[in-house]
């Protein structure tokens, strides 16, 4: 009896067939990296003050000064207040110019823009005064959709396959990407982010599952480092984007149009050998094999092809086993501690890349820019430091530079930028760092229950994070020694946990507290929010080396 990963090494574990493969799902990534953060490009500041045609019926000859003169209250700047405005009287025009008006309210009858920009979410559902705390809301609710996207169409991807969840997934976030760019209403417009969420999510877990599932061991990070670059050039081409198109409507319909070009997946992409083999599918899984061999000009041996047989599945610990034993019960909620804070920081600066004071589309270029280095170098740290040390540097690294933004002074975006930068450079490190090393630290029969629960506090960050930028009405510093003192607090919790490099992998819960001998470095697929499996259906997999 053979299984699929024998066969791969006889036709290449990472040959043309691969190349094209890692390719092809690849050109899904720049959809998700414009969407994650898109919608910071269509709430930027409008200037707007309350609504006051109701002066209109008094006097009819008033200029538009006059009018704004009369009925808005001013600032200590001398400027207009934005939300507030006079309150409506029953008198005469000649009585109103002589004693004015003294008692003020919240905008009665909307706003007015003065500003001739181009349509902007913000104009279109008046998201300003008391209504615009509901963009940190829409980004929540969009969050909150990756969520169940991860718990429900991660299942569905292990029922019926990669191909047809990638599939539907792609038609799902062409429909509701480009339909939000012509809701009516401001809820509507939440339902389509949430369903595109969930989309999004869905098509993460089983393009990255169906890229490493072909490839052979070593080379798996080779196929998660790709989709990583991808996300982050979809973060540089929204920078350009948003740059170039600033009417909110064409680049939301620009930015989501072009994952319909992926159409061709119905009859390029296929579908995941392993996951046939497992499904008992034996024949296509044969058919499937052998078109990889012709085209990567290999043969593979017919006493192989015979061999092959569905693979036998090991039976999964429970998540209460996490809890029982008190070792698991430690690195359980002390790595979804670890992978909260992750989320927490990453998003909370990502999702604040107009607050640092320099120009928002070229820090969104220096944002998507710099997770590309700091993804390829936490592998060698990794090695070079271990996994504890190097978990608990990218966090206090990425703190320390949260807390020292709170004390440059507003009049060095730079410095801030910069300081901005490096605390996402660390998040992004650490969050790769978190996948290593939590599935090293959890034995195999509870290794995929455990990295999932981690995954789930890291998605239940990411709800929160848009709304710790809500109190920043409150000081702006807030949101940012929030994010800083939640990562320092989370690097200092990682010198609790066990160093794992260079020990065998835990099988069962009771080999968690008895040493373990040297041996296999591991390999693991890394990408924010989702695991990848294995060839047994579990999120690590051991081999005889790791290469980048």
């Amino acid at each position: 009896m053979t299984d699929v990963g024998e066969i791969l090494k006889s036709l290449n574990e990472f040959g043309r067939f691969q190349f094209w493969l890692v390719l092809l799902i690849t050109l899904s990534s720049p959809s998700i990296g414009f969407h994650m953060f898109s919608q910071l490009f269509m709430v930027a500041h409008e200037p707007h003050y309350c609504n006051t045609n109701w002066l209109a019926g008094v006097g009819f000859n008033l200029t538009e000064e006059e009018r704004l003169n009369l009925t808005l209250p001013r600032t200590s700047d001398g400027t207009f207040e934005e939300c507030l405005m006079y309150t409506p009287v029953d008198r005469e025009l000649e009585t109103i110019v002589r004693y004015g008006l003294n008692s003020t309210e919240s905008c009665r009858d909307g706003w007015v823009y003065p500003s001739k920009r181009e349509p902007s979410l913000v104009k279109q559902f008046d998201l300003v005064c008391e209504r615009k705390d509901l963009k940190d809301i829409a980004q929540s609710v969009y969050m909150m959709g990756l969520l169940f996207g991860a718990l429900g169409l991660g299942p569905l991807s292990d029922w019926f396959g990669r191909r047809p969840m990638i599939l539907f997934s792609v038609l799902i976030e062409g429909v509701f990407g480009v339909a939000a760019a012509f809701v009516p209403t401001f809820p509507l417009y939440c339902v389509f982010r949430f369903l595109l969420g969930v989309a999004i999510s869905g098509l993460t877990i089983s393009s990255l599952a169906l890229g490493t599932e072909w490839v052979g061991v070593a080379y798996r990070p080779h196929t998660v480092i790709v989709s990583h670059v991808g996300f982050a050039a979809g973060q540089m081409i929204l920078a350009s984007l948003a740059y170039a198109i600033r009417d909110w409507r064409l680049l939301q319909v620009t930015g989501s149009a072009p994952i319909f070009a992926l159409v061709v997946y119905l009859w390029l992409l296929p579908e995941s050998a392993r996951w046939l083999v497992t499904k008992g599918k034996v024949e296509e899984a044969k058919r499937l094999l052998r078109k990889a061999a012709v085209m990567n000009k290999r043969t593979i041996p017919p006493e192989l092809l015979e061999q092959l047989q569905p693979e036998a599945k090991a039976k999964s610990g429970s998540i209460l086993d996490l809890f029982q034993n008190p070792h698991l019960r430690k690195v359980t909620l002390l790595m979804s501690s670890v992978w909260f804070v992750n989320s927490l920081v990453y998003y909370g600066l990502s999702l604040n890349v107009g607050s640092f004071g320099l120009e928002i589309y070229l820090t969104q270029l220096f944002f998507g820019a710099v997770e590309i280095p700091a993804r390829v170098t936490c592998i060698f740290l990794l090695q070079w430091l271990g996994r504890k040390k190097c978990q608990a540097l990218c966090l206090l690294l990425g703190g320390a530079a949260c807390l020292l933004i709170t004390a440059v002074p507003k009049d060095l975006p730079v410095v801030i930028t910069v300081l901005a930068i490096i605390g996402k450079f660390s998040m992004s490190g650490s969050f790769s760092t978190s996948y290593v090393f939590s599935a090293e630290l959890f034995p195999t029969v509870v290794r995929q229950t455990g990295v999932g629960v981690c995954s789930v506090s890291a998605r239940v960050a990411g709800i929160i994070s848009p709304l710790i930028g809500l109190l920043e009405k409150y000081h702006t510093s807030i949101p940012v020694v929030i994010f800083g003192s939640a990562a320092v607090a989370g690097g200092i919790l990682c010198f609790l946990l066990p160093e794992t490099r260079g020990k065998d992998l835990p099988d069962w819960v009771d080999d968690v507290v008895g040493d373990r001998r040297p041996s296999k470095t591991v390999n693991i697929s890394l990408e924010n929010g989702h695991s990848k499996p294995n060839e047994d259906g579990e999120v690590i997999e051991q081999t005889l080396n790791t290469r980048l």
